[in-house]
């Protein structure tokens, strides 16, 4: 198997399209050599813990409303091409990711990581939901066969706090300064959303040598 590392947060739209995009190319490509693996990185690191209203989230943002409906235009239009219906106006609040960083971070310890992490995105892009707050991740980690009262106990803790930092940290080191980012086999960056063509022809390239090796 080969390690494909995506640096994202489920906050950002492009992320979310670029996911919906790479799921294509996967089912038609059932005997990809991926293994996946996401990684925390914050697009709004000095979000208040308890978020913020969205539409003056906006306002700070794009500076005017005028902007704003421009920008998500673009979004919904690449959104819908990739397959995704987004309702951005179902959104009340913008969360502060770090609590659904560190879910992620346990999910992947269980091996529901990619299911944690699509339902982190649809919570906040098609039904609005806080995922900021603790109800609502308790609920996306128990729908993913996680131990509910365990994952309310460690959000009500400091519990991997640090660790989750330190692996942001240790992205934008690595030189990631925007999500997505793709690395293959720890070696190939893809930056940004790719189109479900390229990512067949990266699975055809790699499938197609004498031999692959774990990375």
């Amino acid at each position: 198997m080969i390690r494909l590392d995506i640096f994202s947060d489920p906050v950002c739209p492009w992320c979310y399209i670029g996911k919906a995009l790479l799921d294509r190319a996967l089912e038609a490509r059932p005997n990809h050599p991926f293994t996946v693996e996401w990684h925390p990185f914050q697009l709004n690191p000095d979000m208040p813990r308890e978020g913020m209203d969205h539409a003056a989230f906006l306002q700070a943002r794009f500076g005017s409303p005028k902007q704003a409906v421009e920008v998500l235009a673009e979004v919904a239009k690449a959104a819908a091409n990739a397959g995704l219906d987004l309702d951005p106006s179902a959104i009340r609040r913008m969360p502060n990711t770090l609590d659904a960083h560190r879910l992620i971070h346990w999910a992947g310890l269980e091996g529901v990581q990619t299911p944690v992490v699509s339902a982190l995105f649809r919570a906040h892009f098609r039904e609005g939901r806080d995922i900021g707050q603790h109800d609502t991740l308790v609920e996306i980690a128990e729908g993913a066969g996680m131990d509910g009262v365990v994952v309310r106990r460690l959000l009500g803790s400091d519990a991997d706090l640090d660790t989750v930092r330190a692996r942001e940290d240790h992205a934008r080191e690595r030189g990631v300064r925007a999500v997505p980012t793709f690395l293959v086999a720890n070696a190939h960056v893809l930056p940004g959303a790719q189109p479900v063509a390229l990512w067949e022809q990266v699975i055809d390239e790699i499938t197609s040598l004498p031999s692959t090796q774990s990375q």
